[in-house]
């Protein structure tokens, strides 16, 4: 070899020798090395942070919840099946997120964002996280505008606004997922974005209640967020934070949503399911200590904001499942304590064939007359009194054998009061249409009716009503009732009323 040639190879060593990096980019890889009921294992020491997304090899996907000296714990949402001991998994550097626009309404979606109604695929430029800081106390606007359900007995009496939280309860079959499909129906043509979170439902009753609404033309204003019981309990605690999501995306493009989550009690015990399989230490109930901290930073983030953030809103009805009317149990307790009101429903009353069967004694809202319109408050101001008394003297009166005739004739108004707040489902009640009903019982103009004939009274009632429009226009418009409409309305009552003498 000349001499020549073996200094250009001595060159050449020393050249790549020193272009050559001595600080390599280490990857933040681990292996899988423990695999069970819907969690990995993960050795190695990773930059990975808590709510991290997790990528497997086999392209499967999960979040890294519990961060230990040795090891990460990872809770696998998609893909548990095609994992192997061994195999590869990277940190993302990405907190979970999930597509948000336009787009998704009248679609049906899983806790990721991916469509499951067979409609094709789903595309957006915009996401957001499921986990987000709720608005600061200074970028919101006190709930002044009302939300409303077309129930009578919720719209009168437990009036809901605009942010506002306010809770079902009640036991198991007493209509609870009702009255939040009734609020669904009832905001057609009022340019709100309605989001369904269902959990831990069966996939019948989910595909039923899509069915409904798309039968009814709500899910041309609603996006519905499905978990159903056979999904991994990761999916079923995710659900609600990624509804949230996709209604904070309207609220924060200036206008207003509903979301309703059915139901956190389920959403509570995917969540004690994933703790004790994270080896987390049980508390009470054996939930986990911070599931009180799980329902809280997913309610605060409903609000009305205001009007320099474009006075957007978020308003929330979550729902909860009682066990034997046990509203002191840990779960049920939590959430009262969160919200802004509740809606009691009971078993007595739905058996009974009091439907919607709200106990209007012990529901309450807590933003009240900001929440109704100053025609609303005229006729049902004294209403929940009224009503409580009857129930204490129709209590007292299985006991007596003669009754005077004052104490008769307020049980008499007071039973047709409760038959007025009946309601069909699916039937949602224009607040116009309460207001001139409850007008009718509040003033007495049924007293003369047998109380078995107040349903047909009032459909008749609303018949005339639809046929002389300027009374609802005119309530409609002013939000009260003027001295002129009032006239009107009463004509038009006693004439329903003298069909019935």
């Amino acid at each position: 070899m000349s001499k020549d040639l073996l200094q250009n190879i001595i060159n050449d060593i020393e050249n790549r020798i020193d272009s050559t990096s001595m600080n390599p980019e280490v990857g933040n890889v681990w292996e899988v090395f423990y695999l069970w009921d819907g969690v990995a294992k993960v050795s190695g020491l990773g930059e990975v942070a808590y709510n991290e997304v997790v990528e497997f090899e086999s392209w499967a996907k999960g979040i890294a919840l519990n961060l230990e000296e040795h090891f990460v714990w990872v809770v696998v949402l998609s893909g548990f099946n095609s994992i192997k001991e061994w195999e590869k998994a990277f940190s993302t550097g990405k907190v979970l997120e999930v597509p948000v626009w336009k787009g998704l309404v009248g679609r049906v979606v899983d806790a990721l964002g991916n469509p499951i109604d067979g409609l094709g695929d789903i595309k957006s430029d915009e996401n957001y996280p499921v986990e987000r800081v709720a608005t600061g106390v200074m970028s919101r606007k006190s709930v002044h505008e009302p939300m409303e359900t077309g129930i009578k007995a919720i719209d009168a009496l437990v009036p809901i606004g605009r942010g506002q939280r306010e809770l079902i309860i009640g036991d198991r079959q007493t209509g609870k997922t009702q009255i939040a499909i009734d609020a669904i129906l009832n905001q057609k043509g009022q340019w709100v974005t309605c989001v369904y979170v269902a959990i831990g439902q069966k996939e019948g009753k989910i595909a039923r209640i899509v069915e409904e609404l798309r039968k009814r033309g709500a899910m041309d204003y609603t996006i519905v967020v499905a978990a159903w019981a056979s999904s991994p309990a990761a999916m079923q605690y995710l659900a609600p934070y990624a509804g949230c999501a996709m209604a904070e995306y309207f609220m924060f493009n200036k206008e207003h949503s509903l979301i309703i989550y059915d139901d956190l009690s389920k959403q509570a015990n995917a969540y004690r399911e994933m703790s004790l399989l994270l080896r987390r230490p049980p508390g009470r109930e054996a939930y986990p200590w911070d599931v009180f901290y799980v329902h809280s930073r997913l309610l605060e983030r409903a609000s009305k904001l205001n009007d320099e953030l474009g006075a957007g809103s978020m308003t929330a009805l979550p729902i909860i499942e009682t066990q034997a009317w046990d509203v002191s149990a840990y779960i049920p307790t939590n959430v009262i304590s969160i919200t802004d009101g509740q809606i009691f429903l009971e078993s007595n009353l739905f058996n009974a064939g009091q439907k919607p069967a709200i106990n209007v004694w012990l529901s309450v809202s807590r933003v009240w007359w900001a929440a109704q319109i100053k025609g609303m408050k005229k006729v049902s101001g004294t209403l929940k009194l009224d009503l409580a008394q009857y129930r204490e003297l129709a209590a007292f009166s299985q006991f007596a054998s003669d009754l005077d005739a004052d104490t008769k004739a307020q049980l008499d108004r007071g039973s047709r009061m409760m038959e007025l707040l009946k309601q069909d489902v699916y039937s949602p009640v224009t607040v116009p249409k309460q207001i001139a009903s409850i007008y009718a019982g509040a003033k007495g103009y049924l007293d003369v009716i047998d109380a078995s004939k107040v349903t047909k009274f009032e459909q008749d009632l609303y018949t005339s009503l639809d046929e002389e429009k300027t009374i609802l226009e005119s309530i409609r418009k002013e939000n009260q009732i003027t001295e002129e409409t009032e006239a009107k309305l009463v004509d038009v009552i006693k004439k329903v009323v003298e069909l019935y003498k």
